[in-house]
């Protein structure tokens, strides 16, 4: 008779939370799609499922990490190369957007939704948000709402049971490039996870995609059934019958919610609302166009704000027509722009009903003549033929050029699959060939990387290189940009766009949505410029090319600036010829930079581009510069694009509406309640602020008032409230009456 040999010891499971109900379920049941014997090697092995990490010094609080466990960096390493869908601390993301739909990917496989939880920072406030918590939908308990007027609550069921499973991720800059990285992650469950079956049918997972909907509205169109949508659907995706994120009633509704809207009577009533905008403010402009059937084909508006910002600040667009009001059928346009603190500035909207060369040439025309006819130096647009076409028609002399983030988040799909282990390797040299500087570089190494990964007939390749000119740096460094090629600015374009495309029910509602989040993000953006203002500029040397930049520049163009001049002292500057230098970095034995400068015309130029690039001068200048005992910054490299006080700041603030006048005075209220709140803390500090605010105030009271055919309009409008005098021009203070005659207290309670 054979001997049973003893059971094995209990394995530990490692975690930073405890009691946790997870160790009462079923095993066989509850994690059939999260591989949990995968999870059960891993933490044999001692390997903890919550991971934490305070990466570059990001400051997380003991409520938010707990006890944290080290994970072995082999680990990791197998982990980052093997599966590819598991999270795991350190992993980047370009966006926040990125992070949610991977970690909704991996959530999906293993049976569960996730949902967005606790940030830190908020957009349009300081550096916007920093860092985002995802968690388990299941996370948290439900809340009690409190009963009003006697009335019974109803007692609805919720699935929340205080799940603890998350993945938190932090932003952060390499290379002075933004992206997000996972800091924290915990696949730990205290409930029963679904199978595929089951997960697809959550809220989370049955959402249909714009461009699905915009197919299910063709098909509406061509009179196909709901039945039949779906059964081509399924063709297209090549998924099993039944399996599409989205079931027959979720398309039902998407139609009847397009039914439901008049778009007849709300294009009327849009109409209406741009009118009464109109008489409000004469400096609000609109323009729309009716087609054969006395419909609203194509409408355009913008703001008295948005002229004016773009008189100072248009020379650099972003048109996005990347979102539709799918209720109307209709494209929406948004042209968005950057200013002097590098804040993101909305200058105009369009609703177009159909996409073409047509529709687009009304669109730019349009918001040409809103603009009086001043076309921009650069516009930036989606890789859209229609579009392209229509610039080169209606703004021949502006560059064009595409979004690069536009491109790059759809590699994934064009080339995950194809390239397979070898995709990360193949975007990162993308990266490299995009960032080149010289056309030749770029030309060259091209088919070496096509060769290198065997693209010869891929056609996404193909386009990309047909048109280079228009999305790869080493053929736009010549074209001023203003920054906006970099991956950060989708995700301050996208936040201001969102904000009001939520309201498509009715048009109406649309453009007062607009005009609101208009009005917030001049708020916000006058907000994070006080707040750069009152902090105090630090200077990193004593030179005075830093100095003399620090006092021009504002603090946001200061800081590009300020890299730049940190990074020159690296470089080697030899001098070729009279006027004639070759910089490169001190370790480098080739390769560099050529940099041309003629003192007496204070000319200067580098073979890098970067000034004309951006308008901030390079550090291959910088470095000349100094070495040849210049002490300032010539006031043409100095741009008045980037100064904190500007000509076109002037003709800003010369006609301002009612709105704005208000807004400027709830900022001075706001910057006076600061001044006391710092002031109050020391003795040294109050004194300082007294005598600095008798110097402003005494400045002021200098200043002229205003004036009505040559008459004191402010002494104007006093009133004596005196019953025996009741003159203008003088108040009971210093009214004459009580200065001639020596009247006394007594005297006047007598009168």
């Amino acid at each position: 008779m054979r001997s049973t040999p003893p059971p094995d010891p209990p394995r530990q499971f490692h975690s930073c939370y405890v009691d946790l109900p997870l160790l009462a379920v079923d095993i066989s049941s509850s994690y059939s799609i999260c591989s949990f014997t995968n999870l059960i090697q891993r933490m044999s092995e001692g390997t903890s499922l919550v991971m934490e990490s305070s990466e570059n010094g990001t400051d997380l609080s003991q409520d938010d990490i707990g006890t944290v466990e080290e994970i072995p960096e082999d680990t990791i390493l197998s982990r980052q190369t093997s599966v590819n869908l598991v999270p795991f601390i350190g992993q980047r993301f370009v966006s926040q957007d990125a992070a949610y739909e991977f970690y909704c990917s991996f959530a999906k496989q293993c049976g569960f939704s996730i949902r967005r939880h606790r940030t830190r920072g908020k957009d349009g406030v300081g550096r916007g948000v920093t860092r985002r918590d995802f968690t388990c939908h299941r996370g948290g308990y439900p809340q009690i709402k409190p009963s009003e007027d006697g009335k019974l609550q109803r007692n609805r069921k919720s699935s929340r049971c205080g799940c603890q499973a998350y993945m938190r991720i932090v932003k952060r800059a390499d290379f002075d490039v933004p992206e997000w990285r996972i800091t924290g992650f915990s696949n730990i469950h205290n409930h029963e996870l679904l199978k595929s079956n089951e997960v697809r049918l959550l809220p989370a997972y049955c959402s249909i995609s714009p461009d699905d909907k915009s197919r299910i509205c063709t098909f509406a169109k061509a009179g196909m059934s709901v039945r039949q949508m779906l059964r081509l659907l399924e063709l297209e995706k090549g998924v099993k019958l039944g399996c599409l994120p989205f079931t027959e009633i979720d398309v039902r509704n998407l139609l009847q919610s397009f039914r439901n809207v008049d778009r007849d009577n709300d294009a009327i009533d849009l109409i209406a609302m741009c009118k009464k905008l109109k008489d409000e403010n004469p400096n609000f402009k609109y323009d729309f166009r009716i087609d054969g059937h006395n419909r609203v084909e194509h409408i355009a508006w913008s703001y008295a704000s948005s002229v004016q910002l773009y008189e100072a600040f248009g020379d650099v667009v972003v048109f996005d027509t990347t979102h539709r009001l799918d209720a109307y059928d209709m494209l929406l346009g948004v042209w968005v722009g950057v200013d002097n603190h590098g804040i993101t500035c909305f200058f105009g909207c369009v609703l177009l009903r159909d996409e073409n060369v047509q529709s687009f040439s009304w669109a730019l025309k349009t918001f040409l003549g809103f603009m009086k006819g001043k076309a921009p130096q650069t516009i930036l647009t989606d890789k859209n033929m229609w579009l392209k076409e229509a610039i080169s028609i209606e703004m021949p002399a502006t560059k064009h050029a595409f979004c690069i983030w536009r491109i790059i988040v759809k590699f994934s799909d064009w080339f995950s699959v194809l390239l397979g282990s070898r995709y990360d390797d193949w975007k990162a040299e993308f990266h490299r060939l995009y960032n080149l500087e010289l056309v030749e570089d770029f030309e060259q190494e091209w088919r070496e990387m096509i060769n290198k990964y065997g693209l010869h007939e891929n056609k996404h390749i193909a386009s990309l290189y047909a048109l280079r000119t228009y999305w790869a740096l080493p053929f736009l460094r010549c074209y001023f940009f203003a920054g906006m090629m970099t991956t950060f600015q989708p995700e301050s374009i996208n936040a201001l766009i969102q904000r009001f495309l939520s309201a498509q029910s009715q048009l109406d509602h649309f453009i007062e949505r607009v005009a609101d989040t208009v009005d917030f993000n001049d708020q916000a953006g006058a907000k994070q410029k006080m707040q750069q203002k009152m902090h105090k500029v630090c200077l990193t040397t004593g030179s005075p090319i830093e100095s003399h930049a620090a006092a021009v520049l504002t603090p946001y163009a200061f800081s590009k600036f300020q890299e730049e001049f940190v990074s020159a002292p690296k470089y080697a500057s030899i001098l070729l010829d009279e006027g004639c230098f070759h910089v490169r970095h001190h370790t480098q034995v080739d390769g560099g930079c050529k940099v041309i400068w003629v003192p007496r015309q204070e000319l200067i130029s580098c073979s890098c581009h970067q000034f004309e690039f951006s308008g901030i001068l390079c550090r291959h200048v910088l470095r000349v510069l100094s070495t040849n005992n210049c002490f300032h910054i010539p006031d043409r490299y100095l741009p008045i694009r980037w100064r904190g006080v500007s000509s076109s700041s002037t003709k800003l603030s010369q006609a301002t509406t009612p709105r704005e006048h208000a807004e400027r005075i709830q900022l001075l209220e706001s910057m006076v309640s600061t001044i006391i709140t710092e002031s109050i803390e020391t003795e040294e500090r109050l004194d300082e602020a007294c005598e600095q605010i008798a110097m402003v105030l005494a400045h002021i009271k200098e200043l002229p008032r205003p004036t009505h055919n040559g008459v004191d309009i402010s002494r104007k409008q006093r009133h004596c409230s005196l019953s025996f005098c009741g003159q203008f021009e003088h108040d009971s203070s210093d009214c004459p009456i009580i200065e001639g005659d020596n009247l006394t207290g007594d005297a006047l309670g007598f009168l």
